[in-house]
C-alpha cells in the first residue's frame, strides 16, 4: 500500500515537537510536523483575522446606520412638503385629523370636559394635555386656534387662581408631569383663551382641550412612490 501525506496534530500538546520534513526512502512521501513557534504564529494570524472581520462588520453597520439616518431625514422633509398640499397623506406620522408640527402631533377637541377628564381622554390616545415649552410650539398653536375658544392645557393644577399672563410668557410656567387625581372645587387649572392669553379656572369646569404626543418616524416607503404635488 502506498504511503499517504499525513499532517501532524495541531493541538498544543504536540507543539514541543520540532519541525521535521523527512523523505521516506520507499515512498518518497513527506511528513509535516508543526513547531510551537509556528503554532503560535498561526494562532496570532487567526486572532488578527478575527479582529479585522469584526472591524469590517462594525464599519458596515455604521455605514448602514448613517445611510438609514440620511434616508429618514430626506423622507421626513419630503413628507412635510407633501402634507402641505394633502394634510392626511399616508406619509404623515400622526393619527388622522391630528396636526403635525416638528416631532409632535396635536389634536384639538370639539367636546367640553373637565380638566381631569380631558387629561384622561388624552391619555387614552397615548397623549397628554398640551405643554407649551418653546416659542416654535407657541407660534404654531396661535396659528391653529380659534380666537374666541377656551382650551385646557397641561399646567400643573394649584390651590390658587394665579394663571393670568400673556401666552408668550408661559414657556417657563410649571407643567405637570403626571395625572392629578380627585381634583375638587378648590383646585384651579390653566387654560388658553384664544391665541394670546392664559388664565385659570376651577378644574371642574368644562371646556375644550388640546392633546399632544410624539410623532412616529416617517416611513421611507410611504414617500418613495409619491409625487410631491399629489392632491386629493
Amino acid at each position: 500500500m502506498s504511503e499517504e501525506v499525513t499532517y501532524a496534530d495541531l493541538n498544543f500538546q504536540h507543539s514541543s515537537k520540532t519541525e521535521n520534513i523527512q523523505n521516506y526512502k520507499n515512498t518518497g512521501k513527506k511528513v509535516y510536523r508543526t513547531t510551537k513557534i509556528e503554532m503560535e504564529k498561526l494562532q496570532h494570524l487567526k486572532e488578527e483575522f478575527q479582529r479585522n472581520v469584526s472591524l469590517q462588520q462594525m464599519s458596515i453597520m455604521n455605514i448602514s446606520k448613517d445611510h438609514s439616518t440620511i434616508l429618514q431625514n430626506i423622507a421626513t422633509k419630503l413628507c412635510r412638503e407633501i402634507v402641505k398640499n394633502n394634510k392626511e397623506h399616508k406619509c404623515k406620522p400622526c393619527p388622522e385629523k391630528w396636526m403635525w408640527h416638528e416631532d409632535t402631533c396635536y389634536s384639538i377637541s370639539e367636546d367640553f370636559q373637565t380638566w381631569q377628564h380631558s387629561e384622561n381622554m388624552c391619555s387614552q390616545q397615548n397623549a397628554t394635555l398640551l405643554k407649551i415649552k418653546s416659542k416654535s410650539v407657541l407660534e404654531f398653536i396661535k396659528k391653529i386656534l380659534k380666537s374666541s375658544s377656551y382650551y385646557w392645557i397641561g399646567l400643573t393644577p394649584t390651590k390658587t387662581d394665579h394663571y393670568e399672563t400673556e401666552s408668550d410668557k408661559i414657556i417657563s410656567s410649571p407643567w405637570y408631569e403626571r395625572s392629578m387625581q380627585n381634583l375638587n372645587e378648590a383646585i384651579y387649572c390653566g387654560y388658553l383663551y384664544g391665541r394670546e392669553n392664559v388664565y385659570s379656572t376651577k378644574c371642574s369646569d368644562k371646556i375644550k382641550y388640546i392633546c399632544e404626543k410624539m410623532a412616529s418616524p416617517v416611513k421611507v416607503e410611504s414617500v418613495l412612490n409619491t409625487e410631491v404635488l399629489d392632491e386629493k
